[in-house]
């Protein structure tokens, strides 16, 4: 038995299509995160499991509530802003069968404003969003990755991500992470110096835009490039205003 397990947000526009794909599922978990659009009114047509529950902008404790909630021997994590092909099902399902591993790493391909994009960070992530329920927990507030004891491999077909619909909501996004990540590096203990503010934002666009050849993705790869080394510059602004407003 697969269970998959979505959170949500405000994901109107997206949550029926991750849906559409996910219909071969034995469970459906949608867990969400209190949305004030019609999210939860856009899935009452599908025969899935919708829990409310506040992120309190800690996404790790939210996909291990989830995962508890859910029913099957295999659970299977998807954002909603994320497609599972037919091709990726049937591997899915084949792999399961086997007892060899307990969790299974997933190769992700970035489509942003209609271009894949095949360079930059993102062209060679893979996550872990397969495994069994019980094999391990999810950790870090944000930018979780499930912690998995046992063997794990690698699927060869790959998640179809479809990050931003519009700079405003890659900025919006960029936003709300890096506060959350602002706050556990400080209270982690982690100081940030006006010389990181300053450098590793041009760092970060040099190596994703040149040594990483962003620039072959067109436009679609400067922006990538350009919002990444924006996420690093806001992460240790915020670090920076945390610290000044404890001193």
């Amino acid at each position: 038995m697969v269970s998959a397990v979505i959170l949500t947000h405000n994901d109107e526009d997206l949550i029926s299509n991750v849906l559409e794909t996910l219909k071969w599922c034995d469970e459906r978990i949608i867990v969400d995160d209190n949305s004030t659009d019609r999210t939860l009114e856009v899935v009452k047509p599908y025969n899935v499991t919708i829990i409310q529950h506040a992120l309190n902008d800690n996404f790790s404790a939210q996909r291990n509530f989830g995962l508890a909630k859910a029913k099957g021997e295999w659970v299977l994590f998807v954002d909603s802003d994320e497609l599972v092909s037919s091709k990726l099902r049937e591997e899915i399902l084949k792999c399961i069968q086997d007892d060899t591993y307990v969790g299974y790493y997933i190769k992700r391909k970035d489509v942003l404003f209609g271009r894949e994009l095949r360079y930059g960070e993102t062209a060679n992530v893979k996550l872990l969003r397969l495994a069994k329920k019980n094999a391990g927990t999810w950790e870090r507030a944000v930018h979780e990755t499930w912690r998995i004891i046992g063997p794990v491999a690698s699927l060869t077909t790959p998640l179809l991500h479809y990050p931003h619909k519009s700079v405003s909501a890659f900025l919006s996004q960029i936003n709300r992470y890096t506060t959350i990540n602002a706050k556990v590096f400080f209270d982690a203990g982690i100081r940030v110096h006006a010389w990181e503010i300053i450098f590793y934002p041009i760092a970060k666009f040099i190596q994703n835009y040149v040594f990483r050849l962003g620039f072959f993705d067109g436009v679609a790869g400067l922006v990538m490039a350009m919002m990444m080394s924006f996420h690093s510059f806001l992460t240790r602004g915020k670090m920076w205003e945390l610290q000044q407003q404890n001193i």
